[in-house]
């Protein structure tokens, strides 16, 4: 049988290779679950990652964006604490402790992951992790080298599984030089030792919505530019128009239906200059830095897929319901296969490939009963299908929506923006879909996601008792008004 070289592993190189059950590429919140769920079932389990285990969502991410986010939440609540009858002068804002404390955040998350790798016996392995073709030694593809960084010799695995989960990173525009400095990403965001006078954000999608909040509440003159027809186009259009109203009323400004024209970016001692195409018309713009927020791109280059029959679109890997790329006995997970993209939808599909591996009965993810957050101020949490989905899916819908400020908790709050509403089918009765905008709604919309998976009826949540005074009342009122038999509305 002949092979290509970049496909054979020599008799020598097979010798010194150890076999193992599964190795895990990637060590983000998708592959270091689906290694501890592996190890815990008995399974030699070995996790490949050239940087932190973790991945971007611990250390470039969720964790640290989200740390910020409350540094410039509290920041506000406390320039405006006179509104809670507490008198306070001379509020500043000191951006190395604000950094220091995220710092500390991720350093005691990251140093509890490798707590639960090793409590459960995991491998870790660090390098970067390539497939190799098969070979007489090894008839199928799937032989793991690791190249390490010190340049020392490679470890070499042979699994009988292997799982893909080498994440993502920030996508940019055809043209643009992104420096990380006047010119960056929310990588280099994150790492801001200054805050800038003014920015301007290009995207305005969940990660430029959340960097627009987090920088308005720092201060900073905010311009945000989305090429859609509106800001959050993948969230319900009434909650995409809300958050705008609430961005505008704090001076945030939005352009929409505005694209970039990269070659015109020029960045220079002041900052940076940029025109953009709106409504046919050319519109020049000059801010002292440029955030670029237009989506990820999964890593798939470089980790051996050339070695093997994996079918890639448009960079991602595709596989079927239960994570199988065209080679079987390999898996993908997480950002390198599209989708929604969100770390616990990453650590779900890992455990569900693992599942599979050892031959559990597993059930294919439902995308109608992911969780999506945005943790903007005020917040998103949204599950199921907009109206508008709903509708185009050929469903006779029946909407309802319920204001936060109809219920006392979120007036004692001070939150009172925002409100919940509810997508449901005429004819079942059947809910379709939960979108909430307003105080706390990223904790809220747990509720609407354990009603997806019992199937729950809106009439069935309206009798669940909910406490009061809480947030959570605006599920019950709006449960009942879906019916037109809401108690507080007026």
């Amino acid at each position: 049988m002949y092979l290509p070289a970049d496909r054979r592993l020599s008799k020598g190189c097979e010798a010194m290779a150890e076999n193992v059950d599964l190795v895990v590429l990637g060590a983000g919140p998708g592959g270091y679950v689906a290694a501890i769920r592996a190890a815990q079932a008995g399974l030699k389990t070995v996790l490949v990652e050239k940087a932190k285990a973790g991945g971007v969502c611990l250390h470039k991410g969720c964790i640290p964006s989200k740390s910020m986010l409350r540094s410039a939440e509290l920041y506000q609540q406390m320039k405006n604490s006179e509104d809670y009858g507490i008198l306070t002068s001379d509020v500043q804002l000191e951006m190395a402790s604000v950094q220091q404390r995220k710092n500390r955040i991720v350093t005691q998350l990251f140093n509890g992951v490798q707590q639960l790798l090793e409590k459960n016996g995991v491998t870790v392995v660090e390098g970067t992790g390539r497939i190799l073709g098969p070979s007489i030694f090894s008839p199928q593809a799937g032989t793991i080298s690791v190249e390490k960084a010190d340049g020392s010799e490679n470890d070499m695995f042979v699994p009988q599984h292997v799982i893909i989960a080498t994440g993502s990173r920030p996508r940019s525009l055809p043209g643009l030089n992104v420096d990380g400095k006047a010119v960056m990403f929310s990588d280099h965001a994150l790492e801001m030792k200054s805050l800038p006078k003014s920015i301007v954000i290009i995207g305005g999608g969940v990660i430029g919505i959340e960097w627009a909040s987090m920088l308005n509440d720092f201060g900073v003159d905010v311009t945000v530019v989305e090429f859609a027809d509106r800001i959050l186009p993948f969230e319900d259009a009434d909650v995409s128009k809300e958050m705008t109203r609430l961005l505008q009323k704090r001076d945030v400004k939005i352009l929409t239906g505005a694209k970039l024209l990269s070659e015109t970016v020029q960045v220079e001692e002041a900052g940076v200059r940029l025109q953009l195409e709106q409504e046919g018309e050319i519109r020049s713009l000059e801010s002292e830095r440029m955030l670029v927020s237009v989506g990820r791109q999964p890593n798939t280059e470089d980790i051996g897929l050339h070695n093997t029959s994996i079918q890639v679109e448009k960079g991602f890997i595709q596989v079927n319901a239960k994570m199988q790329t065209a080679e079987s006995h390999i898996y993908a997970i997480g950002d390198v296969i599209g989708g929604y993209q969100l770390a616990h939808v990453a650590s779900h599909e890992g455990i569900l490939a693992v599942d599979h591996i050892l031959g559990r009965a597993v059930h294919p993810l439902d995308p109608t009963i992911v969780p999506r957050c945005t943790y903007s101020r005020p917040e998103i949490g949204s599950i199921g299908l907009s109206e508008a989905e709903a509708v185009e899916k050929g469903y006779n819908i029946k909407t309802a929506r319920f204001p936060f400020r109809g219920v006392g908790k979120s007036l004692v709050s001070g939150e009172a923006d925002g409100f919940i509403k509810v997508v449901a089918d005429q004819d079942h009765d059947d809910l379709l879909g939960v979108h909430i905008i307003g105080p706390h709604a990223t904790e809220l919309i747990s509720e609407a996601g354990l009603a997806k998976v019992l199937d729950a009826t809106p009439w069935e949540i309206s009798q669940a008792i909910h406490p009061h005074p809480t947030l959570s009342e605006v599920y019950g009122e709006v449960a009942l008004a879906v019916d037109g038999k809401p108690i507080h509305s007026v």
